[in-house]
């Protein structure tokens, strides 16, 4: 989430820091710095590991396309990235350790991504709308005020969910023709691919992957098969599936998806349900993930109707680069 300094959009680097490419060597001080907004704005600190940066930077330009900011006594201040999703959409992410907000740091990143972004227009596919997305805390109003002074549009806004267990979670119930099994590495990662890539194509800002992308995303993580939870027919056909991992501070449910024609079946509930119980079994108490709080598909409705609630709300902003025909999902189609 990105954390912009209330200063003035002057984009130029304040006298005393230094700007350079992000190296392998700062994620360390990275988190940290992550770290430290969650705690500042009270949230739920969710300390990435090493390679959750590293996975970010492995279809990007590090040299191009991160920054950041070195304070005068050698701390890093600040740190930002553009992602180019295709079909059009930038995404920007800036970080400015609360030390040094109200340096202009923010109004830099800001500048920085932007200008990076408009050098890769001509790149999208011709005619497309082309957009740039920058997310930053929905309570921290100055980033939201420096973000709409530069025509930033609030498009989005996102959610952080959590769940704390008292008790051991219901059974779920599932509807009749299914079964839930565990992933199976090497047999099941195709049609995984699969079914996330036809349920996200009712997700607000979705841009397709590749399978190989996604496969390599994956593996990224450490994998547990007993936390993907595979539903099939009983003919064999995979509908629906849920994600999870382990993290040090609570479950995370990465993924929930369903293909469009086993929606409102019950299968993303008893999906919950099967993780949770998962969790508990584990000794862990507390799950989360993340929502589109004004999901097409009414996702963020029943999470709050299992009882997660929301501890971090993420807003996002949209600029349009170039007008066009509107590659992106923004809608749920018929």
């Amino acid at each position: 989430m990105a954390n912009m300094a209330n200063a003035p959009m002057s984009g130029a680097t304040p006298p005393g820091f230094t700007l350079r490419p992000a190296r392998h060597e700062d994620i360390p001080a990275i988190i940290a710095l992550m770290d430290a907004i969650d705690v500042v704005f009270g949230n739920v600190v969710l300390t990435l590991d090493i390679e959750d940066i590293a996975s970010e930077w492995r279809n990007l330009n590090t040299e191009t396309d991160t920054w950041v900011v070195v304070a005068p006594d050698g701390a890093l201040a600040a740190y930002g990235l553009l992602n180019d999703e295709g079909l059009g959409q930038f995404v920007a992410d800036g970080y400015v350790h609360p030390q040094w907000r109200g340096q202009g740091l923010g109004a830099l990143l800001l500048r920085l991504t932007e200008t990076r972004a408009r050098e890769l227009v001509d790149a999208a596919p011709t005619g497309a709308r082309v957009t740039l997305l920058n997310s930053v805390l929905a309570e921290d109003d100055a980033a939201c005020a420096l973000l709409e002074t530069e025509n930033y549009t609030l498009t989005r806004v996102f959610w952080r969910m959590r769940l704390e267990m008292t008790e051991p979670p219901p059974a779920p119930e599932w509807p009749s023709g299914v079964r839930v099994r565990p992933f199976e590495r090497g047999h099941d990662e195709r049609a995984v691919y699969e079914v996330v890539e036809s349920a996200f194509s009712d997700h607000w800002g979705h841009t397709p992957v590749s399978f190989e992308e996604w496969r390599a995303r994956m593996e990224r993580y450490s994998t547990d098969p007993s936390l993907w939870f595979l539903v099939e027919t009983d003919g064999g056909s995979l509908v629906s599936v849920a994600l999870c991992r382990m993290r040090p501070e609570q479950g995370w449910i990465r993924t929930i998806a369903t293909i469009r024609e086993w929606r409102r079946r019950g299968l993303a509930r008893a999906l919950l349900f099967q993780c949770f119980g998962a969790f508990w079994e584990r000794g862990q108490r507390f799950v989360g993930l993340g929502v589109d709080s004004q999901s097409l598909t009414g996702a963020a409705h029943l999470y709050e109707s299992v009882g997660m609630e929301v501890e971090m709300r993420v807003a996002t902003y949209e600029k349009e680069l170039r007008s066009g025909e509107n590659l992106v999902v923004r809608s749920l189609e018929a």
